[in-house]
């Protein structure tokens, strides 16, 4: 790797490689976002002479996903073949810079800015302690703009500040034979010189691999821009399916990435993520995509998981998606139905991706290529069994994973409403917090304070129910349940089906007529108990 190259840039210099496209900004820069007083600012510096900090570019033939317009000013194509110099720190100054110059005109809000009225007081001497930039023409004096002062031919400036045109001069040899110290970085790999970036313009704070990933696999020839494309997985504006559609519109792009890197390498590491081929991940795209879908439709259809709010991990789209990668989107038969059902419960009950993600996703790949073998894959001395208390004293919290897994059993049982015995409707924005509006204690939490239960009793998993908002939140409130649950009783004639989908098989053995919470929480904790054991380990026919 070639060490840094120092060089001083004129103004002139410096801006005709900006207007010929030999310097980019790259797209994982943040939006301009100056304000015309810091532009003004900057311009005075530079007419004083001050120093305004250096300014580091990456040089590389790589094309990389770069910022095409400022304002109203279209940017210029990079040269076909040549190198591009990124701006890796600066970008505020120099887009500021040629802002001024070009008289960008740019919406922030709804408001338009212009930055082609940023001017110089004339009458004020250029080496006044006073600002002699200001945001928009002075009133009262002689000035001229930024804009005009270096866009202007020198007919235009006699004719229109004939009084004033050696001081102009000054400004403008000020300001075009300024020397802008700048660093330039030679064919660094593209990793290193985000993390050069880093450094430099965040206080340490990582650029998101995804971020850096969207870099290196744009390509303008083929179409491709991995920020669009997620976006367009994500939602595609009723252009053909999409997660949100599917309710799984909170899968982050890291996990996306994640899939995309298990589907070609098996693997899930940040060093095989940045290793992947840039032409190899855009051929692939599509087909890592349809097993996405694949994936999902297997939550949603299989599981019954109707929204990813609900998952225990995002992560464990990954080995579904390289299940549904390596069967070209063929749906699995009966047995790997089961095998991927108790990979999913194993994964979700036992903490598994809590810590050590990146090895244990790719151990559970080695799984899911047994079950693409029709195989039944190997758990010995990572077996999961669950007691009563485990589940009894589980308090409840939406993000913890062993509760989300068994909200996912409850979702299975396609639960209810109490009132008319319609499907609970479920909600990726209403299954955020323990607060949520899906989640209701079965026995309120403030009906079991009055009568002496702790809040960490009250709070079990196995007092969750997932209802409607408007049961919740005005006609269960804190009721006693043989009080709320009687009116149900008389409106749904249902309403044995509807609670045993809830796995609240009898109101009667359950203790619900007699508000015995002690009894509820062992029949109900028997129920889903024998539920998961189902599902942990499935009888194989």
């Amino acid at each position: 790797m070639l060490q840094p190259e120092n060089q001083n840039k004129k103004y002139d210099f410096l801006f005709a490689d900006i207007d010929s496209g030999r310097i980019k900004i790259p797209k994982f820069q943040r939006d301009f976002v100056w304000s015309k007083e810091q532009s003004a600012k900057l311009i005075d510096s530079i007419i004083k002479g001050f120093p305004i900090g250096t300014f580091i570019f990456w040089k590389t033939t790589d094309e990389l996903r770069h910022v095409k317009n400022i304002g109203n000013v279209n940017l210029p194509d990079p040269p076909s073949g040549e190198p591009i110099s990124y701006v890796l720190d600066g970008q505020q100054r120099i887009t500021s810079l040629y802002a001024v110059r070009k008289g960008v005109r740019l919406t922030k809000d709804g408001v338009e800015i212009n930055y082609g009225d940023i001017a110089i007081n004339l009458d004020l001497d250029p080496d006044s302690d006073e600002q002699v930039v200001s945001v928009d023409p002075p009133a009262g004096v002689h000035y001229i703009t930024v804009h005009d002062l270096l866009t202007s031919d020198l007919k235009d400036l006699i004719q229109n500040h004939m009084d004033y045109i050696e001081k102009i001069d000054i400004y403008k040899k000020r300001l075009t034979t300024y020397d802008f110290s700048t660093i330039v970085i030679n064919n660094y790999p593209l990793d290193i010189a985000c993390e050069v970036f880093t450094r430099i313009n965040t206080g340490g704070t990582e650029l998101t691999l995804f971020e850096i990933m969207v870099a290196k696999t744009f390509d303008s020839e083929q179409n491709f821009d991995l920020a669009e494309r997620y976006q367009w997985l994500m939602d595609n504006k009723n252009n053909g399916k999409d997660l949100e559609d599917a309710g799984y519109d909170t899968i982050p792009a890291s996990t996306v990435l994640q899939c995309v890197s298990a589907c070609l390498t098996g693997q899930i590491r940040r060093r095989d993520i940045l290793r992947l081929n840039k032409d190899q991940f855009i051929q692939t795209w599509p087909k890592v995509t349809d097993a996405i879908f694949s994936a999902v439709d297997f939550f949603r259809s299989y599981l019954r998981i109707p929204v990813s709010g609900l998952l225990p991990y995002n992560p464990l789209l990954i080995p579904f998606t390289y299940f549904f990668y390596k069967t070209n989107g063929n749906p699995p038969d009966h047995l790997q139905e089961k095998l991927l059902s108790q990979l999913f419960w194993w994964i979700s009950l036992g903490s598994r991706y809590s810590s050590g993600l990146e090895n244990k996703v790719a151990q559970d790949i080695d799984r899911v290529n047994a079950i693409l073998r029709h195989e039944k894959p190997n758990y010995q001395g990572e077996e999961i069994r669950l007691s009563m208390d485990d589940l009894r004293y589980r308090g409840f919290s939406a993000g913890d994973a062993f509760c989300k897994a068994l909200l996912c059993l409850y979702a299975y049982q396609q639960p209810c409403s109490f009132s008319n015995n319609s499907l609970v409707k479920m909600d990726n924005s209403w299954l955020k917090t323990s607060i949520s509006k899906n989640y209701h204690h079965f026995f309120p939490r403030a009906y079991l304070g009055r009568i002496g239960i702790p809040s960490w009793q009250a709070n079990s998993v196995l007092n969750i129910t997932i209802v409607d908002d408007f049961l919740n939140k005005r006609v269960i409130r804190d009721k006693a349940p043989s009080d709320y649950m009687k009116p149900f009783l008389e409106r749904n004639k249902h309403l044995a089906q509807t609670m045993r989908s809830h796995l609240i098989d009898d109101l009667e053995q359950f203790g619900i007529w007699q508000n015995d919470y002690q009894t509820f929480l062992n029949m109900r904790g028997q129920r889903v108990m024998d539920e998961l054991n189902s599902r942990l380990y499935p009888v194989m026919e």
